[in-house]
């Protein structure tokens, strides 16, 4: 477990070549998830790469950016284990994975009509409250 951690805290100057699964699909298998994360604290500046934690009481987070603030954890949407960016998500639209990379992945559909995994790093963290 330790190992993980100072992997995960290493990321931030650049992702390490993929070490782990390369396709998976649920949390469960994904390295790098943080634990004991406080929801709605400071996270860091890393919202590309390793950006999923787990709080102490089982819920799946993710840091990222609202407008105007400093990163924060949120909760996190469904989230899909590993998958390939810009690899075919459909049936995923809105829902969340990592890439081998470590990468966070949003599946969105654009004006193609494709489904793909992209950056999840634009994603935004819904309003409080809802």
């Amino acid at each position: 477990m330790l190992a993980a951690v100072l992997t995960a805290g290493s990321i931030v100057a650049s992702p390490p070549a993929a070490a782990g699964p390369t396709q998976c699909n649920e949390p469960s298998c994904v390295p790098g998830i943080r634990p004991g994360v406080v929801l709605g604290s400071y996270c860091g500046d890393n919202t590309k790469y390793y950006v999923f934690g787990v709080t102490s009481w089982g819920r799946l987070v993710f840091c990222g950016t609202p407008r105007r603030y400093e990163p924060r954890w949120f909760r996190s949407p469904e989230m899909r284990g590993i998958k390939d960016y810009m690899s075919d998500c459909a049936g995923y639209d809105g829902e969340v994975a990592q890439a081998p990379d470590g990468m966070f992945l949003s599946c969105v559909t654009r004006e193609d009509g494709f489904p793909r995994w992209e950056s999840g790093e634009q994603l935004r963290p819904a309003p409080a409250g809802s």
